[in-house]
């Protein structure tokens, strides 16, 4: 059975720094990208990074360069999303999904065909 779980979620003040997991079990871990998407009420689904199969290629959208940063750990079947500088626009659902997107910097929500139950982030003012 493939699963994706997401941890690592929480209540942090504006400034603040988490690290959200992603485990991963049930497929060959480094056959796949992974993205870390979100989601806050009222809006659409948002792709925030992606990380290639063996890690040598990342993707960021604009509003998170330069603050979060991907990483992976095939040994460890494991995805890391380091988020600094968070901010309150950071808050929402935070979702990853394994897939064979065209390039990372697509990220194609359509091209990711297995995802975890999401964590939330919350980030006060």
């Amino acid at each position: 059975e493939v699963q994706l779980v997401e941890s690592g979620g929480g209540l942090v003040q504006a400034g603040g720094s988490l690290r959200l997991s992603c485990a991963a079990s049930g497929f060959t871990f480094d056959d796949y990208a992974i993205g870390w998407f979100r989601q806050a009420p009222g809006k659409e689904r948002e792709g925030v990074s992606c990380i290639s199969m063996r890690g040598g290629s990342t993707y960021y959208t604009d509003s998170v360069k330069g603050r979060f940063t991907i990483s992976r750990d095939n040994a460890k079947n494991t995805v890391y999303l380091q988020m600094n500088s968070l901010k309150p626009e950071d808050t929402a659902v935070y979702y990853c999904a394994a897939g064979v997107p065209l390039t990372v910097a697509t990220m194609a929500a359509g091209s990711f065909g297995s995802w975890g139950q999401g964590t939330q982030v919350t980030v006060s003012s």
